[in-house]
């Protein structure tokens, strides 16, 4: 049995794309996913599956909140170890006195490469900064993440990718949870 946290984008937001958490849970479980559990309503599923795959887990999440909400949402699915690689890589971590409240990863579907820095343009985004590694995007938004053209419709777009952003606090809220329940 394989834990794995699918990371899903655009639910509950606004208005828009409305999934009850319980809801979502027993359809998941209803499908065979074992030990669904959710953290915040935003988006973040953990499942148990035979299945290792998480492209496969991701399709089957994705294909089972289409038939049970009728809407579309892309899904990205992550381990543990994508986890605990963002507090040990993100380099804004070694800058004294740095206010977390402004750090975030955009996790991405593809695999990056250092020139990926260079389709973003992020020096047009200043003073946000930006770093990537492998399948993250390290964010630090000056003015906060609702005001920033920095966004993963952006990141989307020129990555011609599927993101998902959370803040640094979810991120160390779901490494905390993958250690109790893995």
């Amino acid at each position: 049995m394989v834990t794995h946290l699918a990371l899903l984008r655009g639910i509950n937001v606004s208005g828009h794309n409305m999934i009850k958490m319980e809801v979502l849970k027993t359809a998941l479980q209803n499908i065979g996913f074992q030990n669904v559990l959710t953290y915040v309503a935003s988006g973040n599923v953990f499942v148990d599956s035979e299945e290792e795959n998480p492209a496969k887990v991701g399709f089957l999440i994705k294909q089972e909140i289409f038939r049970t909400f009728g809407f579309d949402v892309p899904i990205i699915v992550i381990g543990k170890n994508d986890l605990e690689n963002c507090l040990s890589n993100n380099p804004f971590l070694i800058e004294k006195e740095v206010d977390t409240k402004k750090l975030y990863v955009a996790f991405v579907s593809i695999l990056l490469k250092k020139e990926n820095i260079n389709d973003l343009k992020i020096s047009q985004f200043k003073p946000d900064v930006a770093f990537i590694d492998e399948s993250r995007i390290f964010i630090k938004y000056s003015i906060g993440a609702g005001k920033t053209k920095l966004d993963q419709k952006y990141i989307e777009k020129k990555l011609n990718c599927t993101a998902t952003i959370r803040n640094w606090n979810t991120v160390n809220q779901l490494l905390k949870m993958y250690n109790e329940i893995a």
